[in-house]
């Protein structure tokens, strides 16, 4: 298994991110595999709560540099990279001052969404795979969890199509109940397309609500994890439309064996 590469992506990891289920489990699911001798990279948005003096952050030159067209706007990709203490694992963040600075993460001071969430979602898809063609690295799997990342499979099958180095990864889709109110800017739809994605191909987000970012990222995926033990109705039943059989959750307690088992016999 040592020639394996998993590549994980997240919008919350421990210790960078306060404990959730999502950071728990994208930590602990990395650092099992990582521990089995598969090769595991993790990615995450470099948030302006994650305190980069504590946990060593440091910026990689060789990375950075790339600007990301953002309908048609050139904004500067920033790469930097931690390492989780003990595990030997490398935690890469996605970072540009216009979209990251702010402290917080996805609202403002009066809980409501910043206007810009959709450009920093299309920000974050387009970063963490350009860095991972920059490192030449082919994962075999590609986890993703949240839903900030919830464009990086159509991504991946429209806009990167044609890329050699993703022709064989699997996508696995944990979904999480990482929920937020009201839409993203509808404005999102017209800035996927400018990247040449068709509108067949992002209809379940005419109106980019949760949900539909879920429902977008579960069609476009090989595997789904159902990660929070509440999944809406909605989410679940159009799982089972699309004939898919999820990996049923797992506390953490229990997690590990069934986790294993997914990744190692069904996917691998």
């Amino acid at each position: 298994m040592k020639d394996k590469k998993v590549l994980f992506i997240s919008t919350e990891v421990m210790p960078y991110m306060p404990e959730s289920d999502m950071s728990f489990m994208t930590f602990e699911t990395a650092k099992l595999i990582h521990r089995k001798g598969i090769q595991t990279r993790i990615f995450m948005p470099r948030f302006g709560v994650v305190n980069e003096r504590r946990h060593q952050l440091h910026e990689v030159i060789r990375l950075s540099g790339i600007n990301l067209i953002i309908d048609d706007i050139d904004m500067p990709l920033i790469i930097k990279v931690a390492s989780i203490p003990k595990e030997r694992m490398q935690v890469y963040f996605i970072d540009n001052d216009d979209y990251f600075k702010r402290k917080a993460v996805f609202t403002d001071e009066d809980n409501k969404l910043f206007e810009d969430n959709d450009e920093r979602t299309i920000f974050f898809t387009k970063g963490v795979i350009e860095t991972v063609k920059k490192l030449n690295w082919a994962p075999d799997i590609i986890h993703l969890s949240g839903w900030m990342t919830s464009l990086i499979p159509v991504y991946l099958k429209e806009y990167f199509k044609d890329d050699a180095l993703f022709k064989e990864s699997k996508i696995i889709t944990s979904l999480y109940e990482d929920t937020f109110e009201g839409t993203l800017n509808p404005d999102i739809l017209k800035k996927i397309k400018f990247d040449g994605i068709p509108s067949d191909k992002i209809n379940t987000i005419k109106e980019p609500s949760f949900i539909n970012l879920q429902k977008l990222a579960v069609e476009n995926s090989d595997f789904i994890i159902e990660g929070s033990d509440k999944l809406s109705d909605d989410i679940k039943k159009y799982i089972q439309k699309l004939g898919m059989l999820p990996l049923a959750y797992k506390s953490r307690d229990e997690f590990e064996e069934p986790y294993l088992d997914f990744y190692l016999n069904q996917i691998l």
